[in-house]
């Protein structure tokens, strides 16, 4: 049957989906594969037979019960709570002498089955055990269950199996006394059985003294009857009896005698054997498929909610690592590759041009210009300059350790923070993620961290804190204990990498020089101020440089602006050439046009280059395996969403 096979898949991803994302705990979604195993899919054959619980309180006469049922006197039975510890079957012979329903019948019980040879095995653990009785209505299984009550400490010893046993049946026979008709700890636990999956009915028993009536006796059980159905109790009761204590019965002398207290409920032997499985079980079946298809749609909104909140911090961690790379990055030999600019333009300048560059008849009023504004921004520029005496290397390698140490921690840490210019669409993205994430847990009550989202600061960025998912705890527990010391000194190993300009670079340099070429208007071919100007740029003291995340130090130098580079924060760097008198806004124009693409060709190897290495070497098994989950949870939902709409239990007319 092709929705039998549908039930089955479900049942298999739903399970994959859940484990993926690491989320069970947050999904009962072991109750629901007993459910579907034990009570769903083998209810689909027609023949199977109804499976009748009895249950029940220790002392509450649940063994009695059962054996008056049957006529025989297997069950133990006494005074004392907690003497039966297992499960005990009983149906008509023909039913057992089908080898294949029998394993159907225990197997969503967890655990093969054997006749019952001894009753003394009764009273310790072990496996179901089942004895054929010709009293047991016809297509029909009766079950004996422990005491779900008994233990100590707040622990019940029997409350698993009981509830394995209970979950496979189709109808319950509640049997309760005076002093545990109200008590709400167990027909919270049997309401949790009834309703969970598939709205089941049962039978009430009130075990009572002779001398109470009968308005009594049907007040108590209603009370019962609502504490396990609230408001549909009338609908899902199927009669209510009571039988009396007598002291005959309690020796073993008599089996119980069981009266009916509402007019129009036959006498209950009568009872069980009108229930007709060919009527039940629609009613059952489509309630029990509404349910299980509900917490399908469940299981899916708490995966979706997990899965944006592993999107998030994958984003977050990329950012996190965007900021450590250009962290890493402030510092670049900006002097070196504007004089190799200067280089190849002068290369490639027309043989009058060079013949006036060598009689100086262009250069004097610019580079005196160049000396004296330098001097006038060099306070302001200060700490930077006494950094940038440093060798290049040196700073390069401060750079990569502080940047790779700070990389470590955010990812090892419980969560990432990482501020975002609020005009980012990265920042735009988060935001409405933390926002989703958080209104979902709060929809269903789920309390620990969540994703917080801070006020914007004085530059307009947005603080975000972001918690590690539990699906990616092994891959950041593996980079805890990572040796560090070995993995600094191979991200310094690359330094020079950072350091050396690349063939790419000179081809990225040759094509501007070319370009600017090109796109000179005759005034300035005639002038050559451009080239003028670039001829008497001091290679270590006229340019200076800041990369940086904020406003640059100063107001006067020419800010170049690298928007979009990783994608997150804009860089900004800052050639220290104040626009002064002596340098015409056309000359300012055209260095500012050369400066950011000089810029931007650097940038774009290098931090490509130092990104790759921090993947490598930190975050890159992580954002590998988050990438991994998010990719197999998104097929597995979208498979189990096409489940749910092709088989919605309105459509279905399975019976």
């Amino acid at each position: 049957m092709e929705f039998d096979s549908s039930l089955k898949r479900l049942r298999d991803h739903i399970p994959n989906l859940l484990e993926t994302l690491n989320i069970e705990e947050k999904v009962d979604i072991a109750s629901w594969i007993r459910i579907l195993d034990g009570k769903l899919l083998p209810r689909l054959s027609p023949d199977f037979p109804l499976m009748v619980a009895v249950c029940g309180g220790g002392s509450s006469g649940k063994s009695t019960l059962f054996n008056s049922l049957i006529g025989e006197r297997l069950s133990p039975s006494g005074g004392k709570a907690g003497i039966n510890r297992r499960i005990l079957v009983s149906a008509p012979g023909e039913l057992f002498r089908n080898k294949e329903f029998v394993s159907t019948l225990f197997e969503p019980l967890g655990a093969a089955s054997k006749p019952l040879e001894n009753k003394e095995e009764l009273t310790t653990p072990g496996c179901p055990l089942y004895v054929l009785n010709s009293n047991v209505p016809r297509n029909m299984v009766l079950m004996d269950t422990p005491d779900f009550d008994t233990g100590a400490a707040g622990e019940y010893t029997n409350r698993d199996i009981v509830a394995q046993a209970l979950e496979s049946s189709d109808i319950l026979i509640y049997i309760f006394t005076n002093s545990n008709y109200h008590n709400r700890d167990n027909t919270d636990f049997i309401s949790k059985v009834l309703t969970g999956i598939g709205m089941r009915k049962c039978y009430l028993i009130y075990r009572v003294y002779s001398g109470l009536d009968d308005e009594n006796v049907m007040e108590h059980a209603m009370t019962v009857g609502r504490n396990l159905y609230r408001e549909n109790a009338e609908n899902h009761i199927l009669g209510i009896y009571r039988t009396d204590e007598d002291n005959s019965v309690a020796a073993g002398e008599r089996f119980m005698q069981i009266r009916a207290i509402r007019p129009d409920d036959p006498p209950f032997m009568e009872s069980l054997k009108m229930l007709d499985p060919g009527k039940l079980r629609p009613e059952l079946m489509m309630s029990m498929i509404e349910d299980a298809y509900t917490r399908a749609s469940e299981a899916i909104a708490a995966s979706e909610t997990a899965l944006d909140g592993l999107r998030l911090y994958l984003d977050a961690l990329k950012a996190a690592q965007d900021e450590a790379v250009q962290k890493a990055l402030r510092h670049f030999p900006m002097d070196l590759i504007l004089k190799r600019f200067a280089d190849i333009w002068l290369s490639k300048d027309p043989s009058h041009i060079k013949f006036m560059r060598n009689t100086g008849k262009i250069v004097g009023m610019p580079a005196r210009v160049v000396a004296g504004t330098f001097r006038k921004v060099s306070n302001a520029l200060s700490e930077k300059i006494e950094r940038h005496e440093k060798s290049f290397r040196e700073l390069v390698e401060e750079d990569l350790l502080d940047a790779a140490n700070t990389m470590r921690l955010k990812t090892t840490g419980p969560e990432i923070s990482v501020s975002l210019p609020s005009a980012s669409p990265v920042a735009s993205g988060m935001y409405h993620l933390c926002e989703k994430i958080n209104s979902d847990s709060f929809s269903h009550g789920e309390e620990g961290i969540r994703p917080y989202v801070g006020p914007s600061d004085d530059k307009g960025d947005i603080n975000f804190r972001v918690p590690a998912p539990s699906m990616i705890a092994g891959e950041r527990k593996k980079l805890e204990n990572k040796d560090w010391r070995s993995t600094i000194e191979l991200i310094l190993e690359q330094k020079d990498s950072i350091v050396k300009l690349t063939e790419n670079i000179e081809k990225d340099l040759d094509n501007l020089a070319e370009e600017f070429r090109r796109r000179m208007k005759m005034p300035d071919k005639l002038r050559e101020t451009f080239s003028a100007f670039l001829n008497v740029i001091p290679a270590t003291a006229a340019v200076s440089y800041i990369l940086s995340t904020g406003d640059p130090v100063g107001g006067a130098g020419i800010k170049v602006k690298l928007t979009g580079l990783l994608g997150l924060n804009d860089l900004y760097a800052l050639i220290a050439i104040p626009a002064a008198s002596g340098i015409s806004k056309s000359d300012h124009k055209q260095i500012e046009e050369m400066l950011t693409p000089i810029a931007k060709s650097w940038l774009d190897e290098k931090l490509a280059v130092v990104n790759n290495l921090f993947e490598k070497e930190i975050t890159g098994d992580i954002m590998e395996s988050a990438s991994d989950k998010i990719s197999d949870a998104q097929q597995m939902i979208r498979e189990i969403e096409s489940i749910i709409d092709a088989y919605r239990p309105e459509q279905l007319d399975v019976f």
